[in-house]
Parts: C-alpha cells; structure tokens; sequence
C-alpha cells in the first residue's frame, strides 16, 4: 500500500489525504492550491460536538524517508493565527526529535501520522483496500482422524 501511494504524484495524494480525511469525519475538506500555498496542503473542519468546530490544516509529504524536525517547525509557523490544530500526513517515517517538536508545551499541537499508521486509517475505512479472508488450518481439528 505504501508503495502505491509513494507513486502517485504529489498533487493526487493531497487529494487521496482530502478524501482519507472526509472519510474519518472532517468536513468541507480543501485542498489548497499547488503554488503559494505557504506550507499548507489543506484544511478542513472537525465537529466535535453540536457546539465546538475545530479548525484543522494539513500538510502531505510523500517521503520514503524519515521526516526532520523541521518540516514540523516550519508547518507550525504557517499555521499560527489560521487553525488550532494541524496534522502532518507522510508515507515515511518521523525522527525522534520531530515528534517531540509536535507535542511540544505551549505550542500548536500537530498529530503525526506515518506510513504505518496511514495504510491502518486506510484499512479502518476501507478507503483503496479490499478485504480477504485468509485460512489457517486447524491442525487440532483433525488430530482425532489421524490413525495411530
């Protein structure tokens, strides 16, 4: 699945992030345009409750590797003043030190979601998958038929 995603060109997977976002719950989800988009893919809506919306940016990096601490600082500096919450979507991974920079105190908080951890979103919704059973044999099943 990560490969498949990793092939798609970098617009088509802002739009496949737009619809994986739709699908888990956000509403009036855009994508924003390719060029002077400052650092921001998109945004859309989160209702938490009849009284409380939230405001979320996102960002999509279809990496192979690992995500710097960086890229979380630079997101954060392009979403202060626009959201409350932004999330950064890669088919990579995220270094140590960018994690920490994403909970830290008395800053925006950002959620990370790595490849792992989006081929499960998309598994949960059944978004570009199939389900297939697979069959194990029950070897303990049988051990009464078996001749002595």
């Amino acid at each position: 699945m990560l490969e498949v995603l990793q092939a798609v060109n970098p617009i088509g997977f802002e739009h496949i992030c737009k619809r994986l976002l739709r699908e888990h719950g956000f509403e009036d989800v855009v994508v924003t345009q390719a060029s002077h988009d400052g650092g921001i893919d998109g945004y859309g809506t989160l209702k938490l409750n009849p009284f409380v919306n939230i405001k979320v940016l996102f960002q999509c990096k279809r990496y192979k590797g690992t995500v710097p601490r960086a890229h979380i600082g630079d997101f954060r500096n392009a979403m202060i003043g626009r959201a409350e919450k932004g999330i950064i979507i890669t088919t990579g991974t995220f270094s140590e030190d960018a994690k920490r920079e994403a909970s830290r105190d008395g800053a925006p908080p950002i959620e990370l979601i790595d490849g792992k951890k989006l081929v499960e979103l998309f598994e949960f919704v059944q978004l570009g998958v199939k389900p297939k059973t697979v069959f194990e044999v029950d070897y303990s099943f049988f051990e009464q038929y078996m001749s002595k």
